[in-house]
């Protein structure tokens, strides 16, 4: 055992060691949010109890803000939902840009949480239709974790691998300060997540500070969830992807009658609780920092401009832990 221990450990650190510098290619800030990406007002593909609005009226119900420094995404809070309607107005926004081979770096303070709260930050294919081109979830709530991330044969579940830290989700998540995801896509490498809470003490220089290269070295330690080339064809499945944000209330997932009565989150049904209690929806909100897009010095991979979205997570108890899946 130990000598299997430590053949992993030296190909990690001749991995990490060897890796290239990204160099920063598009950095989201504050106002850039309202410049560079589209709001979707669609109806929600995962059938969640939820009204997509579109960017004027986020801005004008202060659904959608900003600061110099901080870019906010909200919820209605304050009003009872008709039965007719469509849902509780909630935000979806879809990156303009799209990147193939890159590192994203999310400096998040805040994500949704609470009961029937379903958030999502992900990427897909751009040129579609989905599910060509692949699907990557970085935050995501779902508990259940596969191993094969065909779409068609669990229920579009994709494979996934649960975060190893309690406070990478929800309200512990937003107890400590929030943290960072970061997500590496390479040809070589395959596909690579981190995450460090906002209170831990090695958070790498070039994470923390939002430095212009970055480079995941031995220094930043396993990563969180890995999936290698080798147990894909990488080009054939990814192509350049967009990033998204939404957040959807029950759904396809966190509306099924079992897993709501299983959340302890009150009786009736889960749209019931959506509809009845707005103030429970005062913590589902996104908060974030900055949102940087690296590119590989060795692939000049240009980010591609086109557009479309699609999104799925899970948030029916804020105390499970992220997870991260593919799907393909």
């Amino acid at each position: 055992m130990k000598v299997t221990i430590a053949l992993k450990t030296a190909a990690l650190a001749t991995t990490l060691n060897s890796a290239l510098a990204y160099s920063i290619q598009d950095s989201y800030k504050g106002n850039d949010f309202f410049e560079a990406w589209t709001w979707k007002a669609i109806n929600d593909p995962t059938h969640g109890r939820v009204n997509y609005v579109d960017k004027p009226t986020a801005q004008a119900t202060n659904l959608s803000s900003a600061t110099s420094n901080k870019f906010f995404m909200r919820v209605d809070s304050d009003s009872i939902v008709p039965p007719a309607a469509k849902g509780r107005d909630s935000v979806r926004i879809v990156s303009n840009k799209a990147y193939g081979d890159s590192i994203i770096v999310l400096d998040l303070q805040h994500m949704p949480a609470g009961c029937g709260t379903w958030p999502a930050f992900w990427t897909k294919s751009q040129a579609g239709p989905w599910p060509h081109g692949g699907e990557i979830d970085i935050i995501e709530g779902d508990q259940t974790v596969s191993s094969d991330c065909d779409t068609s044969v669990n229920y579009n579940q994709g494979c996934g691998t649960s975060f190893r830290k309690a406070n990478s989700y929800g309200a512990d998540f937003n107890s400590v300060g929030g943290g960072w995801y970061i997500l590496e896509r390479s040809r070589a490498k395959g596909i690579r997540v981190w995450f460090w809470a906002r209170d831990e003490p090695f958070v790498p220089h070039a994470v923390r500070y939002g430095l212009r290269t970055i480079k995941p070295d031995f220094a930043w330690g396993w990563p969180d969830a890995h999936f290698p080339t080798s147990s894909c064809n990488y080009t054939s499945h990814f192509d350049a992807h967009e990033m998204i944000f939404d957040t959807t209330f029950c759904g396809d997932w966190a509306g099924d009658p079992s897993i709501w009565a299983a959340s302890g989150c009150g009786p009736g049904t889960c749209a019931q609780f959506v509809d009845d209690n707005p103030e429970q929806f005062k913590e589902a909100y996104w908060e974030i920092n900055s949102l940087r897009v690296y590119s590989d010095e060795t692939t000049s991979d240009p980010g591609i401009t086109i557009g479309v979205g699609v999104g799925v997570d899970v948030g029916v108890d804020v105390d499970v832990e992220a997870e991260v899946g593919l799907q393909i």
